[in-house]
């Protein structure tokens, strides 16, 4: 093995010697002076007010895309103005063929068709800036950029005006942009940085006003400057919006369950609100939060033991979540340990922990969501670099009503609990450091205190540090947490998936019934190169290596995110960028990649190699394709705690093919395979979207998706005791999964838009083959196994029973691990933005779930479209109506 790596690491290094060179010479930034409007503006999209004339156009950009550095197919100019309330900003871009011109609508915060954008960096702290992007068709889009130009949050919604024109000469565009919307110092003659860019659709071109070369690897630190800024008032953002729902929820009722009658209604309010602490902090609050027209998360299900992860869709939560984000490592590799984060803001108002036991004739009234009684962030940025987030976040006591034959009692499912974060963070010498700190904090009442933590706290201190043009970097951090309670949740920690304890072959580890707190460390350590000078084809080398580890008594599952603890990896990722058009590519990257995993007691546990490539044609085709080799593997999860366990090794590969997207219809194409050596693993992967744009208008998505694995018999099926021995069941499995996905997009104007949204969804394992493990860390596959023999096992009424020293009486069972699970999720969603903030919503959600044992044996696509849309269907309407009050 350590033979085979010597040529790769060879390879990096020569890599590294040719491509570390300093960065291209720095591009001289560009200046745009604006002075204070003198007249009026009436906001048509067509500047050709008097006022107008005070200043210059600004232009001659560059393109950025596909052919770097040489003029655009078509010039674009822009004006600034400013007054007391607002920046003002006229565009004019020309287009030898108006008819040609792509108006693609959209619902807010899309980039349909030919758009123009500005980046302002008001901060002028070179790492971050507000993004307006306005298409020719008017929708609008607006982002937070932070970590300069490495991260975009379409979350942010600001208040902002804009109206578009076409003529004989291109189209022409004005915004209005209020003040109080930047963030800005208080100083009396102001210099903000500014990027300007536009897309010309039809032939997927963009150009800048500020020439940033893509080998850069930088973003707002190269912005041009916009100056004449003076005597700017600080304006203090005060937001209120009111909001009502009325709701009705049908679904079929039950007999003799007096909780499901088939209808409930309700009508609820609430409260959204923002105000400026000071111009650059934020006080968000909300009160009695109603998240009921979110769309719903993909349907779901692991066999594999680890927890989903579901993006987080609530509007509260994602607002300025940059600040808010702490992944525990991040690496350019990527990897499970990716998904890793302090603070999971879905944690937040999830599924009550707790659920009543119920008795034959016993019915429950119990909430399905944790309800949030409010919540408030303090959030911004300073001038002087100090970026600041707290989170604090009450959810309600929650009880369940059970019923028994008309006599009914309270049980508590779920605590109250308070939840807390904290983040700062501190830009040295112009963002060239950034070092930081958070804490999280959660404190629940006394309740479920056999199940849950009293309290859990964690926190954690960060590092960046660029050089070099901000080409190279080292990145870092070290966390902690702290979790105390009973004896019995503790216990319930240190046995979970994520810790297992109690597993035979831990050394390092051991289960203390006694123990009431425990005590984590992790962190990560991260070197990398983000760009540089270029080759003479424009090619770029990047490269990032790391180390991060979770120490065993890591746990961050009360507010935060761990897959798994008791874990060392070391990471490496290289990639040779062609970001100029050559040949036949408008861009090209090579890409390779290397894992190695140790447990905290040393034994090493993971190998995998990886190489990828992908590609942008002339033609606006893409294409890409993988290839990973994993030779080694032990798991020290995949038995649920009874021992670790070598999985096979194997090879995989995948492909996907994308067609021009500028197109009416285009389509997207992909296919990832595995195979295990030895005929010990099969995972396919295939799925294929169609994406149809008849109308400007309207646009039509919708997509099939077919996955198949087989595991030859050591897929996780129980622990059971056996003459006080533990035996670990396992058995050969057969999954089929289908996912059908459809979306809907009609925007009948910028602020008016219908949106649905739907996915028949169904997953069915099959197990066969049992055998229990006898010396799960053998070489050979098979000597892993002792398979039971048709005398030793017998299926009875659901339950399979083992006779395995053959005396005819059952030693032990366990139930038949089959099941069909089937999903049915949808919504429709009509938006009106009736006034700037203020919307009217009318939605229809409808839901349906079956988890059964039955017809197994039938083809899965009749399961799906027989469970899917089964009579039992949950439907969901409701009216929102919000009002925005600003100030």
């Amino acid at each position: 093995m350590k033979k085979a790596l010597l040529p790769l690491f060879s390879l990096l290094l020569s890599f590294l010697n040719t491509y570390s060179q300093s960065a291209d010479p720095e591009i001289t930034k560009k200046k745009y002076f604006t002075t204070q409007l003198n007249g009026n503006i009436l906001l048509d999209g067509i500047p050709n007010e008097e006022a107008w004339n005070s200043v210059d156009w600004g232009g001659n950009f560059t393109q950025w895309q596909p052919h770097e550095g040489k003029s655009p197919s078509q010039q674009t100019n822009f004006k600034i103005l400013y007054d007391n309330q607002f920046l003002y900003i006229a565009y004019r871009c020309h287009d030898v063929a108006p008819d040609s011109i792509i108006k693609f609508m959209g619902r807010r915060d899309e980039f349909p068709g030919d758009w123009v954008e500005i980046n302002i960096d008001s901060y002028h702290d070179l790492r971050s800036a507000f993004s307006f992007t306005l298409s020719v068709s008017g929708v609008r889009n607006d982002e937070f950029i932070s970590d300069n130009g490495n991260n975009w949050d379409p979350s942010w919604n600001p208040i902002w005006f804009a109206k578009t024109n076409v003529d004989d000469k291109g189209w022409t565009a004005e915004i209005k942009i209020p003040l109080s919307q930047l963030r800005y110092g208080n100083e009396p003659n102001k210099v903000w940085g500014i990027q300007v860019m536009r897309r010309l659709f039809r032939q997927e071109e963009r150009s800048t006003w500020q020439y940033i070369p893509q080998n850069s690897g930088v973003w707002v630190s190269s912005f041009g400057e916009l100056h004449g800024l003076n005597n700017i008032p600080t304006h203090k953002q005060i937001e209120i919006a009111p909001y009502v729902v009325a709701q009705t929820e049908k679904y079929p009722s039950q007999p003799n369950n007096p909780f499901a009658t088939g209808t409930t209604s309700k009508l609820t309010a609430g409260l959204d609100g923002k105000y400026a602490v000071t111009n650059d902090l934020i006080l968000d609050f909300t009160i009695n939060p109603d998240f009921g027209q979110v769309e719903a998360d993909p349907s779901q299900v692991r066999i594999d033991g680890f927890q989903n992860f579901f993006e987080e869709r609530r509007p509260f939560f994602i607002e300025s979540r940059n600040i808010f984000n702490y992944q525990l490592t991040g690496s350019e590799a990527g990897g499970d340990y990716d998904s890793d984060l302090l603070f999971y803001s879905r944690r937040i108002g999830s599924s009550p922990h707790g659920y009543p036991t119920l008795t034959s004739n016993e019915f429950a009234d119990a909430p399905l969501n944790t309800s949030i009684i409010g919540a408030a962030k303090f959030s911004g940025k300073t001038k002087k670099g100090w970026s600041i987030g707290i989170l604090e976040s009450l959810t309600q006591r929650e009880m369940a009503t059970i019923d028994n034959v008309g006599v009914q009692r309270s049980e508590m499912v779920e605590p109250l609990t308070n939840y807390f974060v904290g983040r700062l963070q501190k830009d040295v010498n112009g963002g060239n450091t950034v070092l930081g700190g958070i804490f999280t904090g959660v404190m629940r009442e006394n309740g479920l205190k056999t199940l849950l933590h009293q309290n859990a706290f964690s926190g954690g201190l960060d590092y960046l540090h660029f050089w070099n043009n901000r080409t190279w970097y080292i990145k870092g951090n070290m966390v902690f947490s702290h979790v105390n309670g009973s004896k019995e949740a503790v216990l319930v920690t240190q046995t979970a998936f994520e810790h297992l304890f109690q597993r035979a072959n831990a050394a390092e580890v051991s289960v203390d019934s006694n123990r009431t707190s425990l005590t984590g460390l992790g962190g990560t350590f991260r070197l990398g190169k983000t760009g540089g000078r270029s080759g003479k084809n424009g090619e770029v080398f990047k490269f990032e290596t790391g180390v991060t580890f979770r120490s065993p008594e890591l746990e961050l599952n009360d507010i935060g995110f761990l897959l798994t603890a008791n874990e060392i990896n070391h990471f490496t990722w290289a990639g040779l960028h062609f970001q100029k058009s050559f040949s036949i590519f408008r861009s090209a990257r090579l890409n390779y990649n290397h894992w190695s995993r140790w447990d905290y007691s040393g034994r090493f546990i993971y190998q995998a190699f990886n190489f990828n490539s992908h590609a942008t044609f002339n033609n606006n085709w893409q294409a890409g394709m993988g290839l990973t080799w994993n030779p080694y593997d032990i798991s020290n999860n995949a038995l649920r705690g009874a021992s670790s366990i070598r999985r096979p090794a194997g090879i995989g590969q995948n492909l996907y093919i994308n067609s021009d997207q500028r197109k009416k219809v285009f389509s997207r194409f992909y296919t990832s395979n595995f195979w295990g050596f030895d005929n010990t693993l099969i995972g396919n992967d295939l799925g294929i979207a169609f994406i149809f744009q008849p109308l400007n208008a309207l646009k039509i998505s919708t997509g099939i998706d077919y996955s198949y694995y087989w595991r030859r018999q050591d897929q996780f099926v129980s622990n059971v005791d056996y003459n006080n021995v533990t035996r670990t069941i396992v058995g050969e499995v057969d999954q089929n999964t289908l996912r059908f996905t459809g979306r809907l997009n009609f925007n009948i104007t910028p602020d008016l838009t219908l949106q649905y949204y739907g996915q028949p969804f169904i997953t069915r394992p099959l197990y066969n083959n049992f055998a229990y493990v006898s010396n799960p860390l053998a070489k050979n596959y098979d000597d892993r196994f002792t398979p039971y023999n048709v005398s030793q096992i017998k299926l009875e009424g659901g339950r399979y029973n083992i006779d395995e020293n053959g005396d005819g009486t059952t030693d032990y069972s366990f139930g038949k691990p089959d099941f069909n699970f089937v999903q049915f999720r949808s919504n429709l969603v009509a938006r009106w933005e009736y006034r700037p903030g203020s919307e009217l919503y009318l939605v229809w959600s409808q839901g349906n779930t079956s988890n059964s044992t039955y017809e197994l044996d039938s083809p899965i696509i009749n399961n799906l479209f027989d469970y899917a849309f089964a009579n039992q269907s949950r439907n969901i309407f409701l009216i929102k109506w919000t009002y925005r009050f600003t100030r």
